[in-house]
């Protein structure tokens, strides 16, 4: 299964009754175990490209399929369901909430996919043990450095073992050193988790040996082919 975005257009009105092309016939493919980098400068359509992905705003016109699913055209109902059952989202900000112990912000995520509480306490200890956190669930948000933070919003978006990952921007609040560390992270739970993963990021010194870049200039991609 994979994410397929093809030949995606969107358009918002600028408050002059223009339009402004926010994604401009963007088509690209991430497949399970692979991490996709979506690169540019702000304002280039990124975010436009994951929210898209993300099932959160219905394209003008062009294909969107997560995990074999065709999601352009469903209710509002059905695309909340595919973003719960098959969609995580790791955000730019941890937004982590300031009473919760690590262990209980991932136990907060997984608890929306029902199940046993022993069963999701295990998964949710098991992803923080995935991502190297096992001796920090305990710990409170305050207590947790920046990089500690951004590997809980990683468990949380991994915990209800999602098939495509969407990442917003996870090296923005970090240095160099902890940036290159998330991103190694990513890419290693997206092979053994076998997810498709798509990086949004400006910052290229930190995307180390991701499996593709593509880069975006004024809502297009630069020199990527079609997608099959």
């Amino acid at each position: 299964m994979s994410l397929i975005l093809n030949d995606i257009t969107l358009t918002y009105p600028d408050g002059d009754g223009a339009v402004v092309r926010a994604v401009d016939r963007v088509s690209l493919r991430a497949d399970r175990g692979r991490t996709v980098a979506l690169t540019g400068p702000s304002g280039c359509g990124k975010s436009s490209v994951l929210a898209v992905a993300g099932t959160l705003i219905r394209p003008d016109s062009g294909g969107v399929e997560v995990g074999g699913v065709r999601v352009d055209d469903l209710s509002s109902e059905e695309r909340a369901a595919v973003r719960r059952e098959r969609i995580g989202f790791v955000f730019q900000h941890d937004n982590l909430v300031p009473g919760l112990t690590a262990l209980e912000q991932v136990l907060l995520a997984v608890h929306v996919s029902g199940g046993r509480p022993s069963a999701q306490r295990r998964r949710a200890l098991e992803i923080l043990h995935a991502v190297g956190l096992a001796d920090a669930a305990g710990r409170m948000p305050g207590q947790l450095s920046g990089g500690m933070r951004q590997r809980v919003n990683i468990a949380r978006a991994l915990v209800t073992e999602p098939e495509v990952l969407l990442i917003d921007e996870p090296t923005s609040a970090l240095d160099s050193e902890r940036g290159a560390e998330i991103i190694d992270l990513l890419m290693r739970l997206t092979r053994e988790r076998d997810v498709a993963s798509l990086l949004v990021s400006h910052d290229l010194g930190t995307l180390g040996d991701v499996d593709e870049t593509l880069h975006m200039r004024d809502g297009a991609l630069v020199g990527a082919p079609a997608v099959a």
